[in-house]
């Protein structure tokens, strides 16, 4: 395993962050036996968030946490403050509310990095701002961040911190992977993928702010089961999202190139990640300890710029 530092943090964040968003106490055999194989492999950082599976995915880290006796070895990310039905809920009392909860499922009195799930554009930075650094102050959260932020409000966010001697964002969470976002998958996501993201790459290559990158395998599109006739495996926000030519000409040439390099398709798609000039920590979804052991594979690939750009279509040559 590899790994990087992010402000704020004295321990040590593992490149590769294994995702819990399917976690849940109705197999808690199955999510002990995944979690066992993350910490055994040196993924000791975790993902998961208030809003995931109606909390069961923090409730079965809790348990698993509490069971093992390795919270002090574990990187907790967390997320609060995400819309619901009814109404958008980036505010102060709903942040604390979420905090709240997620430290008693996870029973625990911290979370290591804590990300705010979405964000309110017609909300104000300055009182959020505010409001995080209560919660850092009290000790429940040891930094803060934003997951699908755009980079011009983590701009304003962090201006506003500076300018009131706060504790600014340090970690940004969006969708990151190869295959370019044609479509929002999730209502209020946002994607730094594509040629129309460019700008957004730019900012986070020049600031080196950490880049947790969600759905990095493009939500099972690069899993090695999906061709363009057959998108079974796909939830359908995903295939909305990603089954377009352009990605799946992105696709042929990782079969291609995976095929020659004796790799899975998923382990040169992560690796492709990997390899960007962001930096960048991919939050992967491995479902069994053999997935997330296959996983591991994509720290040791090597893959060249021309391969790299090859890749991504922005080349013909490699």
């Amino acid at each position: 395993m590899e790994y990087r530092s992010i402000d704020g943090l004295s321990k040590p964040v593992s490149r590769l962050i294994q995702g819990t968003m399917l976690l849940n106490t109705r197999d808690p055999d199955a999510a002990f036996a995944l979690l066992d194989a993350a910490m055994e492999s040196g993924c000791t950082t975790l993902d998961t968030g208030h809003v995931y599976g109606g909390g069961e995915s923090e409730r079965i880290l809790g348990k698993w946490m509490k069971s093992r006796g390795n919270r002090d070895q574990v990187v907790l990310i967390s997320k609060s403050a995400h819309h619901n039905v009814d109404r958008r809920r980036v505010t102060p009392f709903d942040i604390s509310a979420d905090i709240h909860d997620s430290l008693a499922r996870l029973r625990t009195d911290y979370i290591d990095l804590h990300l705010l799930h979405r964000d309110d554009p017609a909300v104000p930075v300055g009182p959020i701002v505010e409001a995080l650094n209560e919660h850092l102050a009290a000790g429940r959260i040891r930094t803060l961040g934003g997951s699908n932020w755009r980079s011009e409000r983590i701009q304003e966010a962090n201006a506003y911190a500076q300018a009131h001697d706060l504790t600014p964002f340090v970690s940004s969470s969006p969708h990151y992977s190869l295959a370019e976002e044609f479509d929002v998958p999730w209502e209020d996501g946002v994607s730094i993928t594509g040629p129309k993201n460019q700008e957004s790459r730019n900012w986070y290559l020049q600031t080196q702010m950490p880049v947790l990158a969600w759905s990095s395998l493009s939500g099972g599109f690069f899993s090695g089961r999906i061709d363009r006739e057959n998108h079974a495996d796909l939830m359908e926000p995903n295939v909305r999202a990603f089954c377009h030519e352009p990605n799946f000409l992105r696709l042929d040439r990782v079969v291609e190139l995976a095929a020659q390099k004796s790799i899975s398709v998923p382990q040169l798609a992560l690796a492709w990640v990997l390899h960007q000039p962001l930096n960048v920590f991919p939050i992967v979804g491995g479902a069994t300890p053999e997935e997330q052991q296959a996983n591991l594979e994509a720290l040791k690939i090597e893959l060249t710029r021309e391969e790299s750009d090859w890749l991504d279509l922005k080349s013909d040559r490699r």
